[in-house]
């Protein structure tokens, strides 16, 4: 049953890949049509440069809630790495705490400020901004339920990575 979970884990990472990938190759395909048609058709290309700060916009929260992995995360963990097994597994009981409250207490305002939006839409593409902002709201997901896993992988005694594991696989 385990196997089965990592396995199905392991596709709707490559998934998350996939969907990361298109999104980066729409916001350079969009980016060479904004300046082909301003340089070479010398058009107005306002739609491109909508659409490939849409893509951004949507590609660092995607990827910051559903690609990027714990250890690849940027971190200043000079006092972090210097700390104990035992004092980084509470620095990071302590961490989880603090973004599971944060994230959890921000999440309705959120929510009513990403629905409320809907009155409003892009200059060019005509996307409602609440569908635009709703990234977000699974960024937030996605954190709460990594942190929540981590919180309880420490709270157990799981495995601690130790500062020179990050970036390995």
């Amino acid at each position: 049953m385990q196997e089965r979970l990592v396995q199905w884990g392991r596709w709707l990472s490559h998934r998350a890949d996939d969907i990361a990938s298109i999104m980066l190759a729409v916001m350079f395909l969009a980016f060479i049509c904004q300046i082909v048609f301003r340089y070479v058709l010398n058009m107005p290309g306002g739609w491109a440069s909508e659409l490939s700060i849409v893509m951004w916009l949507w590609l660092v929260l995607w990827g910051a809630g559903f690609v990027v992995r714990e250890h690849e995360e940027i971190r200043f963990d000079i006092v972090f790495g210097s700390l104990g097994p035992g004092a980084r597994r509470v620095t990071t009981i302590v961490f989880c705490l603090a973004a599971l409250f944060l994230y959890g207490y921000s999440l309705p305002a959120t929510w009513d400020f990403v629905t409320f939006m809907k009155v409003q839409e892009t200059s060019y593409l005509d996307i409602r901004y609440d569908w635009l902002f709703s990234i977000y709201i699974l960024f937030v997901v996605a954190i709460l339920v990594r942190y929540s896993y981590l919180l309880i992988r420490s709270v157990r005694g799981g495995a601690d990575p130790k500062p020179e594991d990050y970036g390995r696989d």
